[in-house]
């Protein structure tokens, strides 16, 4: 469980200890990304040795997190304080470019 500008973001149906009294819907969050020039270069030299690609780790952390901040933002526009059963997917939408998708469902909890 965590908190994304004061709403509470669960991937389970429920939160511990609160009542959802009110559903507001699905709501979601989404970023396309594309891949650096520096960083294709790195990877493609790390992947004559093997490892993490940590550029591209990177990038999709950031999207990650750009995707659950717009995705609690809508809730809050609804009404909501919470988001519960979180779910991301991935997909490509260009050549060297992919997006990232945060859904779930708004509630209001107390």
């Amino acid at each position: 469980m965590a908190t994304v500008d004061g709403i509470t973001l669960s991937n389970t149906e429920a939160i511990p200890g609160k009542e959802i009294v009110d559903f507001f819907g699905v709501v979601s969050g989404n970023t396309v990304r594309a891949k650096h020039i520096g960083r294709d270069f790195m990877a493609g030299l790390k992947n004559l040795v093997g490892g993490e690609l940590a550029g591209y780790t990177e990038l999709l952390q950031d999207a990650r997190e750009e995707a659950v901040r717009r995705m609690a933002a809508q809730a809050q526009s609804m009404g909501a304080n919470a988001v519960v059963n979180v779910r991301f997917a991935t997909s490509s939408v260009a050549q060297g470019a992919a997006e990232l998708f945060a859904y779930g469902t708004a509630v209001r909890i107390r």
